[in-house]
């Protein structure tokens, strides 16, 4: 059921119309006079105005133009008896879904209604979409707060909505695509395709036919005409996955588009134009390949004019804690039920691995804990065994480190048994009967320990 306006200065003519919309079960609004039913048109926010064009006090245009300027997503059936190819024409330039001629056929008026409403559907739909699609990549799906994300933060708010090349650096598995998508969909291009390759999933000649398209018969299997992933990108974003693997003759291609905003065709003589904004990533330092001449610095400088480093999962552990808890919200958003709890020895657990697959090689930790845990509460046992095996070899090497070198074994017990001491004093809040019932020992026996020795 849809809300349906419904506006003629001739009430028979209202009359039928208001019928036949009635009979699809939509809400009618009915008006004879155009300037009262614009002062209502706020509160009803209906899908669907009709209206006729001619009539005395505010013809069916002003309705038209107050729609378009106040409620933007209405549809706008325009009914008149008096058409011609010019007033349809108006019709239709300022915005108008339909134009219909009087008299018209019962089935004509309401599939035209349908339409419309399909139409509305589909925008609607579409508006959904993209808000969906907008909160997935906002920047708060980044997660972490230490120092070194919340500088990656920084660059990328300040960055997003500029037309400037970005080299995203970072580890495998640190998340630069999620960076990259974060910039194009907070950034005036979110609207327009972002294209994603992986620069080194393809071989050299596959990989130029699939940025720059080719032309017929330009080589064996050219069978048609294909555009490239920058034509494909145009208004858009392009990222550049792993862009550091490209091979030489590539380079200079890119260096080429980069520099003309202009891609040609494999096989083809002429050039096409190109509007698109270009993120290149690498999962290693360029310094290197620029020394021995494996990538060019001209193309180097013309992707890194902004380069943002993502650090390792290691260099932030403070984060992980967070990223547990995003983790176990997106399985259970995943799987449509409430999100499984973790116990805090396998949170410390986690927080003292290194994470050679960085942030994804956590996520898939989390994705193992949650299939494999029972009553919804993940324990140590539902971590992979070797983060669990790291982790007690990093606590036993923190340990020994630790411990205190130079003293006599008996001093070392005692050193150990005071501190011990003070810290159940400390829990029984000084209260020294409790903390001596607590130890075991005498009330003669705990200040003889804990009184300083006599030299």
């Amino acid at each position: 059921m849809a809300k349906i306006v419904v506006i003629d200065d001739e009430p028979a003519m209202v009359e039928v119309i208001v019928t036949l919309c009635r009979e699809k079960g939509h809400q009618v609004f009915p008006f004879n006079a155009p300037s009262k039913a614009i002062e209502q048109l706020d509160a009803i926010q209906p899908e669907v105005v009709i209206t006729d064009i001619k009539m005395e006090t505010m013809n069916g245009f002003d309705v038209l133009r107050h729609v378009r300027e106040h409620q933007r997503q209405t549809s706008v059936i325009l009914i008149t008896a008096f058409g011609s190819a010019e007033t349809a024409v108006q019709a239709m330039k300022m915005g108008a879904r339909d134009y219909i001629l009087k008299p018209f056929k019962i089935d004509e008026l309401q599939t035209r209604i349908q339409m419309a409403l399909d139409y509305q559907a589909a925008v609607g739909e579409v508006t959904y979409l993209r808000k969906e699609l907008k909160e997935k990549h906002k920047l708060e799906n980044i997660i972490g707060t230490s120092g070194k994300m919340q500088h990656v933060y920084n660059l990328i708010s300040k960055v997003a909505d500029t037309d400037s090349t970005v080299l995203i650096v970072g580890e495998s598995g640190t998340g630069k695509e999620l960076v990259a998508r974060g910039l194009h969909f907070n950034s005036n291009r979110q609207h327009h395709p972002f294209v994603a390759i992986n620069c080194s999933a393809l071989p050299e000649n596959l990989l130029e036919s699939e940025l720059f398209g080719h032309k017929k018969g330009s080589f064996t299997g050219a069978v048609a005409d294909k555009r490239g992933l920058f034509e494909e990108a145009n208004l858009g974003t392009i990222f550049l996955d792993e862009v550091n693997s490209m091979a030489p003759p590539l380079q200079t291609k890119l260096l080429r588009v980069l520099q003309e905003r202009e891609v040609r065709r494999v096989g083809d003589n002429k050039s096409s134009p190109v509007n698109v904004r270009v993120i290149g990533a690498t999962n290693e330092r360029l310094q290197p390949k620029l020394k021995d001449g494996t990538f060019r610095e001209d193309l180097y400088y013309r992707l890194a004019v902004i380069p943002i480093e993502i650090p390792a999962l290691r260099e932030r552990l403070e984060d992980v804690p967070l990223l547990v808890n995003h983790f176990l919200q997106k399985q259970a958003s995943a799987t449509g039920g409430e999100p499984k709890k973790i116990d805090p020895v396998a949170v410390d657990i986690l927080c003292h691995y290194n994470y050679p697959g960085n942030v994804r090689e956590l996520e898939n930790a989390i994705e193992r804990a949650c299939a494999l845990c029972e009553n919804d509460l993940i324990l140590p046992t539902d971590l992979p065994p070797h983060i669990v095996d790291h982790a007690h070899d990093s606590k036993t090497e923190q340990a020994i480190a630790n411990m205190p070198v130079g003293l006599t074994l008996d001093e070392f017990v005692q050193q150990q048994e005071r501190n011990y001491i003070e810290a159940t004093l400390s829990h029984c809040d000084g209260a020294r009967e409790k903390a001596a019932n607590m130890l075991g020992i005498s009330m003669a026996t705990l200040y003889r320990k804990i009184e300083p020795k006599k030299k």
